[in-house]
């Protein structure tokens, strides 16, 4: 049941990616003295100020939010917050593909902390899972060798691994084990749209801009789609069954995500397109994707073939 959900819960973060770049499209044409910083940081802050909208008379039925989720929601909305803000600044600075791959750095790094943590090498399974990611990664961004120079895109990215890797851990941690999903999304969400909301203004060509960035019915109805399912769908399914499965084991079967924006792409942005007059073609199924699927499908299946029994035991983290 984990492994299904946490899936879904990728595939309906895989359904971002044609959505963001259709309403992306869609508010250019609208506005067009507005910088794609404004509008990344404005569909932010709409997208999970919406979401923590919709969570919050579920929530409040729910009974008081504890001391313990109020923590960990804001941690979640720190660490996730603060890593799509690099991951958004470092690819204004780097190729797209390279931004793809790098980003993908956490199912690397959770196992090497696993590996510290009980001081113990990775086992086969893990360890042969690790690099088929990191292959089928590879292949599905069309990296290139030549393409990880370390400039300022590519360590801003890294960061952002860095926190998303912080961000998966601190789902894990065994103090929070009895804290509910629900609240913690939506305290989670709450504080992400928080985050965001004073670089909204501030990167705004007029303040007005920010009202008026949402004020067609196409962008409402992006947003909404964002806000309710790849914000609030996909994050109750991550914070309610991540914890159920190792950190290192997540991180692997997060890296699916990138299937399902590939098969996406293939015909959502044409069928968008046609109800939000904007210009999106779909795109071409290539090699590449056949290639780097089967090696991270693959990688998810070893993962699954001994699978034992998970153990919380980690010392708490601040």
């Amino acid at each position: 049941m984990p492994l299904a959900c946490l899936i879904l819960a990728c595939a309906l973060w895989g359904l971002s990616f044609p959505v963001v770049k259709a309403l992306h499209l869609e508010q250019s044409a609208r506005i067009p003295g507005a910088g794609s910083e404004f509008l990344s940081i404005w569909m932010q802050t709409a997208r999970f100020g919406v979401g923590a909208l919709i969570l919050l008379p579920f929530a409040c039925r729910g009974g008081r939010i504890s001391r313990g989720e109020l923590r960990q929601g804001i941690l979640l909305g720190l660490w996730g917050g603060g890593g799509m803000v690099l991951q958004a600044d470092g690819l204004a600075h780097t190729e797209a593909s390279t931004s793809a791959f790098l980003t993908q750095a956490y199912c690397v790094l959770l196992p090497l902390i696993a590996c510290v943590r009980t001081r113990l090498a990775p086992d086969l399974r893990t360890t042969a899972a690790t690099i088929l990611v990191v292959a089928g990664c590879a292949v599905l961004s069309g990296i290139r060798p030549g393409e990880l120079s370390p400039g300022r895109g590519e360590i801003e990215t890294l960061l952002a691994a860095v926190l998303f890797t912080v961000q998966i851990l601190t789902l894990e941690n065994p103090r929070y084990r009895e804290n509910r999903g629900l609240p913690i999304t939506l305290v989670m969400c709450a504080t992400i749209a928080a985050i965001f909301a004073i670089p909204t203004l501030v990167t705004a060509p007029q303040v007005s801009d920010a009202i008026t960035a949402g004020a067609s019915w196409p962008a409402v109805a992006l947003v909404g789609v964002l806000a309710l399912f790849c914000s609030v769908g996909a994050y109750l399914l991550m914070n309610h069954w991540q914890p159920k499965v190792s950190a290192t084991d997540a991180g692997l079967i997060y890296t699916t995500e990138p299937l399902f924006t590939a098969v996406y792409v293939l015909f959502l942005p044409a069928w968008i397109a046609s109800w939000t007059g904007g210009g999106y073609a779909n795109e071409r199924f290539a090699t590449t994707t056949w290639i780097g699927g089967s090696l991270i499908i693959a990688a998810n299946v070893i993962l699954q073939l001994r699978r034992p029994p998970h153990r919380a035991a980690m010392a708490p983290a601040p």
